[in-house]
């Protein structure tokens, strides 16, 4: 497979809409008849998992998610996800996780794509958060397997296809087995790609013997999109012809995250392996405390937003807050 081709270079903040109109000639049944096709067959680069800004009593701050939009696209990224692992869609009630999107998707105001994370495991209640997702100008979807029960492959396979049925915008797989305890394995990508079912995925297993298991079952498939979520993998997975991360740390430094994607599609291995190596510490240090109140707690100390989590989680103590402030400061991620 032709790498450059399945990877064009993104990432700056004006290059940003090349690969949001990049238009493809033809798509494949099932698939025929969605919005925003194009828009993610042709999406590389840093997208940004978002965080969801919520108020002391658990309220959805909109202002808070205007003021993070801005920030990680000032920061160069390709697009966005709402209702993320690390926006707590898990933790959020459906009417919060309405607000986040519409708020998300308001202050794109389409200069972005953008992605919303769905996590139900019956199948109806799945169908009616993408049907909710496409209502408010969700560009794709990203979609967690059915989780709780263990389930087999052919039924993984089932529940992507009976989604895929009935959605109007493009589905992803969403492989997170640290949190659902079921994997897609790489030969179910490949057939439901093949038959349009879906379109990509994004990989948060931090095994990259799956991630390349995934890239060499879908490579005579370049439109089929290949996202790590593991920041701390950007440079192996493009290696491996990933098309780029939807991460988190990116809401607290996307130009770091940037930076490393920029680096390695221009060819400089050596600089690109050094910005992977900061963009590691961070992440390191964004894992302090119970994911992801170290990622709010940044935000809170950048000015973006309020620190607060969705319940059970907590707010950051403040002795790791401490930590987290003095290394932000280090690295010069702290407003002056």
């Amino acid at each position: 497979m032709d790498t450059a081709a399945r990877l064009a270079p993104v990432g700056k903040a004006g290059q940003r809409f090349q690969q949001f109109f990049r238009a493809k000639s033809s798509c494949r049944s099932p698939a025929a008849n969605l919005s925003g096709v194009s828009t993610i067959d042709g999406l590389t680069g840093v997208l940004v998992a978002l965080a969801s800004p919520l108020h002391r009593d658990g309220s959805v701050d909109a202002e808070g998610t205007a003021r993070l939009v801005e920030h990680v696209l000032d920061g160069g990224v390709s697009g966005v996800l709402a209702l993320g692992s690390t926006g707590e869609t898990a933790s959020l009630d459906e009417a919060a996780r309405r607000q986040v999107l519409e708020a998300v998707v308001a202050a794109t105001h389409k200069r972005v794509p953008v992605l919303c994370g769905v996590a139900q495991s019956q199948l109806s209640s799945a169908l009616s958060e993408v049907d909710a997702a496409a209502r408010a100008g969700a560009d794709a979807v990203l979609v967690t397997p059915p989780y709780y029960y263990p389930t087999d492959q052919p039924g993984v396979a089932a529940f992507y296809r009976a989604i895929a049925e009935r959605a109007s915008i493009p589905v992803l797989v969403y492989n997170i087995p640290p949190f659902t305890k079921v994997v897609a394995e790489p030969a179910t990508v490949a057939d439901l790609a093949r038959e349009g079912a879906i379109h990509g995925i994004k990989d948060s297993s931090r095994d990259f013997e799956y991630f390349e298991g995934v890239c060499i079952a879908t490579h005579d498939m370049p439109e089929f999109r290949v996202f790590t979520g593991s920041d701390t993998m950007l440079v192996a997975s493009l290696a491996a012809g990933g098309a780029g991360t939807i991460c988190g740390a990116a809401n607290v430094a996307p130009q770091w995250v940037v930076r490393v994607y920029d680096a390695f599609m221009r060819g400089d291995i050596e600089a690109a392996r050094a910005a992977q190596e900061d963009l590691y510490r961070l992440v390191m240090a964004l894992r302090a405390g119970v994911f992801p109140s170290a990622i709010k707690a940044a935000l809170h100390l950048q000015g973006i937003c309020e620190p607060w989590t969705a319940p059970p989680a907590r707010k950051l103590d403040g002795r790791l807050e401490a930590q987290l402030r003095e290394q932000l400061a280090r690295w010069s991620l702290l407003p002056d």
